[in-house]
């Protein structure tokens, strides 16, 4: 393999297993537009593009793992803190696309691959972790800087053990199962250590000064009323 690329290159996964996962990733996108259509308004939009912009910024931050393949901050925590699941997925789907058409970051065979890991299981295991520790932390900055901290940890080696599955399924080095998943996870339980260190902060920030941007913190927020006035409705009608 020659050079290393910021995402998986071309040929580390074989063709048969990388059209699988494209397939995947497509399907997956699809469903990410029909449910995010649902979620964007007048905040949430602008909010995409800002958060699509950073993404792209923070990944061009990239760490050589294995041969082929280099580990960087992700992103999709933050996202779905601040814009939800569906949004914050196509965020990521879109940085990895233009880098990958524009920049040759990724090799274009594994886009399918990439989008996979990063735009899908990344940040859906970040939402799943951040939906619960909100259940149970304060609803405030600091309560969504821990919650990004963790989530965003959990997300990236996650993500990176997405492509330890995949190089068990088609895998076309000599490299053994076991040294890759074991680099693939200590290099992104520091990646994502340094990622959640600048989400953290992100979204603190941002909670702190427009909480109202916040998707994470507004969904939680706005369910109370309605659950409350279905209580007094309750109530009303007993006595």
């Amino acid at each position: 393999m020659n050079g290393v690329a910021m995402h998986i290159a071309n040929g580390i996964v074989n063709a048969q297993v990388s059209a699988v996962f494209a397939a995947i990733a497509a399907a997956a996108l699809a469903i990410c537009v029909w449910r995010g259509r649902a979620d964007l308004d007048d905040r949430l939009a602008p909010m995409a593009g800002l958060v699509a912009a950073f993404i792209f910024a923070v990944q061009m931050l990239n760490f050589q793992v294995l041969p082929g393949v280099s580990g960087h901050l992700l992103g999709g925590t933050l996202a779905v803190v601040l814009v939800g699941p569906w949004v914050g997925a196509l965020c990521v789907s879109t940085v990895l696309i233009i880098q990958c058409l524009l920049f040759a970051d990724g090799g274009l065979t594994a886009l399918g691959l990439n989008i996979t890991n990063m735009a899908v299981i990344g940040t859906a295991a970040g939402y799943l972790l951040v939906a619960g520790l909100l259940r149970i932390l304060p609803k405030t900055p600091r309560g969504v800087a821990v919650t990004a901290f963790v989530a965003s940890i959990v997300s990236v080696v996650v993500a990176s053990q997405a492509f330890v599955l995949e190089y068990a399924l088609g895998g076309t080095t000599q490299l053994s199962m076991t040294t890759i998943a074991g680099t693939m996870a200590g290099a992104h339980v520091l990646i994502g250590i340094g990622e959640g260190l600048i989400a953290g902060v992100t979204v603190a920030t941002v909670a702190r000064i427009r909480p109202d941007l916040v998707y994470a913190l507004r969904r939680f927020r706005t369910a109370r009323p309605v659950a409350t006035k279905a209580a007094q409705t309750t109530v009303g009608a007993q006595a």
